[in-house]
């Protein structure tokens, strides 16, 4: 709006609080939806789990073999089967879903003419829906560890080759793997965001950057491509097992931290871009 940043008392800074997107957000249905779904998906883990017993070893050792040992072991064994899918969903829902949702409702320009400027709501938007991407990477295995204490008890994380963590270490590391899968779903966060900018259709926005980690995956499974596979996205996204060993191993998740950030910073700096040049006729 011209002449807007001269209006008495406008205050950029003071336009679209985060607050305020973050309370409209929570109270979305798909918020609370995956937020519900994350929670739930320890005790559907652990109920399946009473009802089928105890998992039986497989000809090479993995944390499917120990998950039920203590609740440090279910909580390993929970991250190990989302970080490949729910979790990429749940970020990519809330990163791609955040400015595609108001062009299809037609409220971009309304929030424009608030004025609000371009730049401050994507950052807005942008901080909001990371803060809601680590609450789920964060929920996920607090609730497994509860449920994994209740179903299971307290103990030292058992490995799959037959050694152990004493408790404090083991929670230590769990730790690392926590702040590491943050750090792995940066790129899904930077490629959905970027799409939201992009379209004018949040389940597009979604969709693509699940798609994008899908077709990654198939492709990195070609061991044909040799190093090259070391640069695709979702490469090094279970490197966090390598710290849950006896001799801890972090040249992976050094590796995977670089590329993730690499992406997440490129698809950052195309949806700023992109929002700041595009055309609001929705």
């Amino acid at each position: 709006m011209p002449g807007a940043a001269h209006a008495h008392g406008y205050r950029p800074r003071h336009t679209l609080p985060i607050r305020v997107e973050a309370v409209r957000q929570f109270r979305r249905r798909r918020t609370l939806f995956m937020i519900g779904l994350l929670l739930a998906l320890p005790w559907i883990l652990v109920a399946a789990f009473k009802i089928g017993g105890d998992p039986s070893a497989d000809s090479v050792p993995t944390l499917v073999d120990v998950a039920t040992r203590s609740a440090l072991n279910f909580t390993a064994f929970t991250l190990f089967v989302s970080t490949g899918f729910l979790l990429v969903v749940a970020v990519a829902l809330f990163c791609g879903d955040t400015v595609a949702s108001e062009a299809s409702w037609s409220s971009l320009r309304y929030l424009l003419a608030a004025p609000v400027p371009r730049a401050r709501l994507l950052r807005v938007k942008l901080v909001v829906a990371l803060g809601y991407s680590v609450l789920a990477l964060v929920l996920l295995p607090l609730m497994a560890m509860i449920a994994g204490a209740i179903a299971f008890g307290w103990g030292p994380l058992d490995l799959p080759v037959g050694a152990s963590l004493p408790t404090g270490e083991a929670l230590a590391r769990m730790s690392v793997v926590v702040a590491y899968g943050v750090v792995a779903q940066l790129v899904v966060m930077g490629i959905a965001f970027w799409l939201s900018t992009v379209t004018d259709a949040p389940l597009g926005a979604v969709g693509g950057a699940v798609g994008l980690v899908v077709v990654s995956n198939i492709v990195d499974a070609v061991t044909a491509l040799g190093s090259w596979r070391d640069y695709l996205p979702t490469h090094w996204q279970f490197a966090w097992v390598d710290v849950l060993q006896t001799d801890p191993e972090w040249d992976g998740m050094i590796k995977g931290s670089a590329v993730s950030v690499s992406y997440a910073v490129v698809f950052l700096a195309l949806a700023f871009r992109h929002f700041g040049r595009k055309d609001i006729v929705s």
